[in-house]
């Protein structure tokens, strides 16, 4: 049975781009423009497999999303990647101090992110 992966992002293209990847890599995918619609998802729809959060996004940002995530009955222990613009060591440890598993800069090559999925998520 395929993984399932909640790409959270406000940019459109990274979302289409993301999810197009991870389609072909046999992955089922959920999405979500921001931290608030995903939390709004997670409450009510199919549990994913990995959560890929932004960092930066109106609402609530990826920051806020994984430690409410993390918070969550359940969602202790699925796996959270940072992908984002940002690279400074502040907002890393930031979001590792909340429960983040990872964290990548755009534009990662659609091969490496799928190699690191596999590294975060088992069976994947």
């Amino acid at each position: 049975m395929a993984k399932t992966i909640m790409i959270v992002d406000d940019s459109v293209t990274m979302l289409m781009s993301l999810r197009n990847s991870l389609e072909i890599a046999g992955f089922q995918v959920l999405s979500a423009a921001d931290g608030a619609l995903a939390l709004a998802q997670l409450g009510a729809g199919p549990k994913p497999d990995l959560i890929i959060t932004d960092i930066n996004m109106p609402n609530m940002g990826g920051i806020e999303l994984i430690g409410k995530v993390r918070a969550l009955t359940g969602f202790r222990f699925i796996p959270i990647l940072a992908l984002t613009t940002e690279s400074q060591q502040a907002r890393r440890d930031e979001a590792k101090a909340l429960g983040a598993s990872g964290w990548l800069v755009k534009p990662v090559a659609s091969a490496d992110l799928v190699r690191i999925i596999k590294q975060v998520l088992p069976g994947a």
